[in-house]
């Protein structure tokens, strides 16, 4: 398959998503964080996305990944994990790399805790998925597909 210069995602997980399979099933589900980048993998292959993964439970790495993100990539599938919350720092690199970006949880965040509710980042996104578990990273590749394919 031939992949347009304008189909590179790049997938950025945050704090705490190395520990999918230990966390709480009923929020998480049951897959590996690797499990889950294979999946999703071949979800974009099949919309004639490329994918890159990238993680870290460092804020500041993942910070200057987003820096390092032009010329490498045409939008963002992110999901920052609880820095999602209050993470301006994060914020401000999401507006820097100027990328189309589309946020996801995998839990139903807006049904949890109150402090789960609030994204610093959202304004900044031009969707947001969350509580539809693994399947979630499929509907926010479609998104960008169809974002990348309008430009």
């Amino acid at each position: 398959m031939t992949f347009s210069p304008r189909n590179r995602i790049e997938v950025m997980h945050g704090v705490n998503l190395d520990q999918l399979g230990r966390r709480a099933s009923e929020h998480y589900g049951d897959m590996t964080l690797t499990e889950l980048e294979t999946r999703i993998s071949t979800e974009a292959g099949d919309l004639g996305l490329l994918t890159r993964f990238f993680h870290t439970n460092q804020e500041g790495d993942f910070v200057e990944h987003l820096h390092r993100l032009e010329g490498l990539a045409d939008g963002i599938v992110l999901n920052p994990g609880a820095w999602t919350h209050y993470s301006y720092a994060i914020r401000d690199a999401l507006e820097l790399a100027a990328l189309p970006a589309v946020e996801v949880h995998l839990s139903d965040v807006d049904n949890r805790e109150e402090w789960r509710r609030r994204s610093v980042i959202g304004e900044l996104c031009i969707a947001r998925v969350a509580g539809k578990g693994p399947p979630g990273y499929r509907e926010a590749l479609e998104r960008l597909h169809t974002e990348l394919s309008e430009e």
